[in-house]
């Protein structure tokens, strides 16, 4: 099987750099182009730092990151440190990384690898608000039709908000930035918070992490333990969801996944529901389906493949 080639978007955040350890940890499915931050979860200078940091944890510091837009395309940012710490990593003590930032804004990256690598051939994985995507669709349209699929986390349906009471918060933070995502006409599939709230941590699914006895599995549980104290207290659960991992593992096992291919359309006017969204999953408009829309997952499955990826890092 051949290497899909990944664009990661991302704002780490605990979940996110679970991710990007899943990606880095599955070359023979994956192949990562670079890594774009974005202003998310915690500002810029942070998220593009973060990354740096879960590259070296991963013994690859040879990937590339880039950072990419500091605020959202119309509004002032929105930040979760109430969520995952000061620095987004909060928890375990990371040193500050040695590998360079790459010289270039995110955005040009995006734009200059879709164009250099075949058509159809590269996925990009926005695991944050979706700033750095749109901004790349309207300075180069013709990059379009070149996205294999956009694979993100971002939305809701059934579970509706976690930001606001109909908004979940990647699309929340730029809603702008969703619509035009959402109306690119790019395949989509897209991990809301109804399947990634279906993936929580237990304590035996992070003592699992923690017993691999590898400087991943260590900080993937100290991350954990940090991280699922917000949403315990929050939805009264017995962990947190790995919101983000969802996206990298559906590349590799789409099988864990189930979902409908409908159409989702994003509120950016609303008084009460802007960021929301409006996912017509009992197909009662006559507008047409743009995404692949996840509502269940195996979460046992979810959370073997977890597990035995990290290990081998």
């Amino acid at each position: 099987m051949t290497a899909r080639k990944i664009i990661i978007d991302t704002d780490p955040g605990q979940d996110d750099a679970v991710a990007i350890l899943l990606a880095l940890a599955s070359p023979d499915e994956i192949e990562v182009l670079g890594i774009t931050a974005v202003a998310g979860n915690v500002p810029l200078p942070l998220t593009q730092k973060n990354a740096r940091i879960v590259c070296e944890l991963a013994g690859k510091p040879q990937t590339r990151v880039f950072a990419g837009c500091a605020a959202p395309i119309a509004r002032p940012l929105v930040t979760a440190e109430h969520v995952h710490g000061k620095t987004g990593l909060d928890g375990p003590q990371l040193p500050d990384p040695t590998m360079p930032l790459q010289d270039g804004h995110a955005v040009d990256f995006i734009i200059e690898t879709l164009r250099a690598e075949p058509a159809g051939s590269v996925t990009l994985c926005p695991l944050g608000p979706l700033t750095n995507i749109a901004v790349a669709l309207t300075r180069a349209p013709d990059i379009a039709p070149r996205i294999r699929e956009i694979v993100l986390m971002g939305g809701a349906y059934f579970e509706v908000g976690n930001i606001t009471p109909a908004a979940e918060f990647n699309i929340y933070v730029d809603p702008e930035a969703a619509d035009i995502v959402f109306r690119s006409g790019v395949p989509l599939v897209v991990m809301p918070l109804d399947v990634t709230h279906k993936a929580l941590t237990t304590r035996p699914r992070i003592e699992a992490f923690r017993a691999l006895g590898t400087a991943p599995g260590r900080m993937v549980a100290e991350w954990t333990d940090f991280f699922e104290r917000f949403d315990k207290e929050k939805y009264g659960s017995d962990g947190a969801p790995l919101h983000d991992p969802c996206v990298i593992a559906w590349l590799i096992r789409p099988d864990l996944f189930q979902g409908r291919h409908i159409n989702v359309m994003i509120e950016t006017k609303g008084d009460f529901t802007l960021g929301m969204t409006v996912a017509d999953w009992w197909r009662v408009t006559d507008r047409a389906p743009n995404a692949m829309f996840m509502r269940e997952i195996d979460a046992d499955g979810f959370y073997r493949l977890l597990t035995e990826r990290i290990g081998r890092l």
